[in-house]
């Protein structure tokens, strides 16, 4: 059970599996969550098959009502419902809608967002995929009280986390959710306790996180070195990835290295994007003379191989070259 003084009324927005640790802390810690909010159910998988979302998932295994409106700004059957709930306050964790005035308003604690990074760095769509792809050691969670600005609300509670150096961002997602759960309970019962003083962010040293586009997954080996491209791997798992072309071909590089540098200075100097095969192993010069190995590739049409079983069915020539 919860410390405050009473279950609070809530109302639960979310979507993606992101969302799920924290809607079942808030059940666990007692709380009456008197509405879930989800996205509408959407196609998913290869076949298309039109599924729940997580969230409403859990909601519906939990016995409470949810709703799924395609728009939020200026339905007022939706508003006519939330007024008549009276939330205390709305839960926000990986909607993906942008919470209107009227809704922002409404509660009387607020609209309390979880947001994986360290406010103001990452605000956006994307923010677990980009620290990793801009190669930072450290991220973590935020609660703030939503405003009307994309993540510019005043931070109330942030928690830091290491980020592994082999660690991809579909290893961080779960890692993340389960430790935004706590936070967000404990968030909830200092702001009832009045212990919980809202701090506004410091706007000038925000940077952003955009949704991802699948051209963020093509490697630019002229422009960013072994390190920089290993780290834009990590972060587009598991979409878009990391892929070039080989003879006009798309090449997804599945998994790959960052060659030591000792062992790069006897590959030598090459221009971006060579090739260069060794004891049937993969190689690719990048920025700064640094090289990357590829370990795992799949050539457009084909199925993916380890390296060695790549380089048997097909054979480079000296100058073939990737992008």
């Amino acid at each position: 059970m919860t410390n405050t003084a009473r279950p609070l009324k809530l109302v639960f927005c979310g979507t993606p599996q992101f969302a799920s640790p924290t809607f079942d802390a808030l059940l666990a810690a007692g709380h009456d969550v008197a509405l879930v909010v989800s996205q509408p159910d959407r196609p998913v998988g290869r076949d298309r098959q039109i599924a729940p979302t997580p969230v409403k998932q859990a909601a519906l295994a939990a016995g409470l009502a949810v709703t799924q409106p395609e728009k939020i700004r200026n339905n007022t059957e939706f508003r006519a419902q939330l007024e008549a709930i009276a939330p205390d306050a709305i839960v926000v964790v990986a909607y993906g809608r942008i919470i209107p005035p009227w809704m922002l308003a409404l509660p009387r604690l607020g609209c309390i967002n979880l947001h994986a990074s360290l406010l103001p760095k990452y605000r956006g769509a994307a923010p677990i995929q980009w620290a990793i792809a801009m190669g930072d050691a450290f991220t973590g969670n935020t609660t703030m009280l939503l405003e009307e600005g994309l993540d510019t609300g005043p931070i109330l509670l942030q928690r830091t986390l290491e980020i592994a150096p082999n660690q991809t961002a579909a290893d961080l997602f779960p890692v993340l959710a389960n430790a935004g759960a706590p936070l967000v309970v404990e968030t909830l019962d200092g702001l009832v306790r009045g212990t919980l003083h809202p701090q506004p962010q410091n706007h000038e040293g925000a940077t952003y996180a955009p949704l991802l586009d699948r051209e963020d997954g093509r490697m630019d080996f002229a422009a960013r070195s072994a390190t920089e491209l290993y780290n834009r791997w990590r972060g587009f798992q598991p979409w878009p990835g990391a892929f070039t072309t080989l003879h006009g071909k798309k090449l997804i590089v599945h998994r790959m290295a960052v060659v030591h540098e000792s062992y790069a200075e006897q590959l030598g100097i090459a221009a971006p994007g060579s090739v260069h095969v060794q004891n049937e192993r993969l190689f690719a010069c990048c920025a700064g003379n640094t090289w990357l190995e590829l370990l795992e590739v799949q050539l457009e049409g084909k199925k993916r191989l380890d390296a060695a079983e790549f380089l048997h069915g097909n054979a480079l020539a000296a100058d073939a070259r990737l992008g």
